[in-house]
């Protein structure tokens, strides 16, 4: 099992084509003690950024999260992988996700077929949300990627994975007291395109929110998939996350100053 550690960190800079603004970046994060640098993938591959943030990194975990697998060969994945284990071994989780058609988990199966012949579960993490693909990261790989849940979803998701396996929960932060403003910041975000997809609006139906929370983006939704408050209610909150079963709280910086990102490392590490 590769431990990912307690903070994980999300920046857009880390997957900017230009390696040196995004290695001064992967720089900053891992002296400040950030755990794990994680690297949205989105529709895109971003295989050559991930390789430039390892390389220009001397220890953090980097990890892709998430590779689309409708979108990114597996020949390249191990390709990568297979590169980066020869100059910097143990550096690079391989995040995966992304199948979208008409039997997600049979096109998964068949990507992790041809992916682990080279990369070990024990450096496979899914983006996994509803049971059946917590069972696949579970029996598959070394554990889940969720995001826009609530700490109760993250309790019933570690009963499911068991205690053997990582579960890393990327959560918007935002850095706001002021309860309308916060949760007009985070709707204004990618939330409200999320939650129209099926299978993030599925997710959000069996954590308990109606329909009209999902299209309306309800405050109760807001506040209970999303970290807003002064840095004590944060650190309070990513806490409460630990204390559900994530081993690792994945932050969305893009939000906060510098100052909070030390402040945030120093209270949670």
């Amino acid at each position: 099992m590769t431990k990912l550690g307690p903070l994980g960190g999300a920046y857009s800079d880390l997957n900017t084509a230009d390696a040196a603004t995004a290695a001064a970046a992967a720089i900053e994060l891992e002296e400040l003690g950030f755990s794990t640098l994680w690297m949205a993938g989105g529709p895109g591959n971003n295989l050559t950024q991930i390789a430039n943030v390892v390389r220009g990194t001397a220890r953090v975990s980097v990890a892709s999260g998430i590779l689309s697998v409708d979108q990114v060969p597996a020949a390249e994945v191990t390709a990568v992988y297979s590169d980066l284990e020869k100059t910097h071994p143990g550096r690079f989780t391989v995040g995966l996700g992304g199948a979208h058609g008409a039997k997600p988990l049979g096109t998964l199966n068949a990507y992790l077929d041809e992916v682990e012949q080279v990369v070990p579960r024990s450096r496979l993490v899914l983006s996994a949300l509803g049971p059946r693909m917590l069972e696949l990261a579970r029996d598959r790989a070394d554990g889940a990627y969720p995001y826009l849940v609530t700490t109760d979803y993250v309790a019933s998701a570690r009963k499911i994975l068991g205690d053997e396996r990582q579960l890393a929960v990327l959560l918007d932060v935002i850095p706001e007291s002021d309860p309308a403003r916060a949760r007009d910041i985070a709707r204004e975000g990618g939330m409200r395109f999320l939650a129209t997809l099926p299978g993030y609006a599925a997710n959000l139906r069996r954590m308990g929110f109606g329909d009209d929370d999902i299209a309306e983006l309800s405050d109760r939704l807001v506040d209970g998939v999303t970290i807003w408050g002064d840095l004590d209610a944060i650190v309070r909150r990513i806490g409460e996350y630990h204390a559900a079963g994530a081993d690792q709280v994945v932050v969305q910086l893009g939000r906060l100053s510098r100052e909070w990102w030390a402040r945030i490392a120093e209270a949670v590490r």
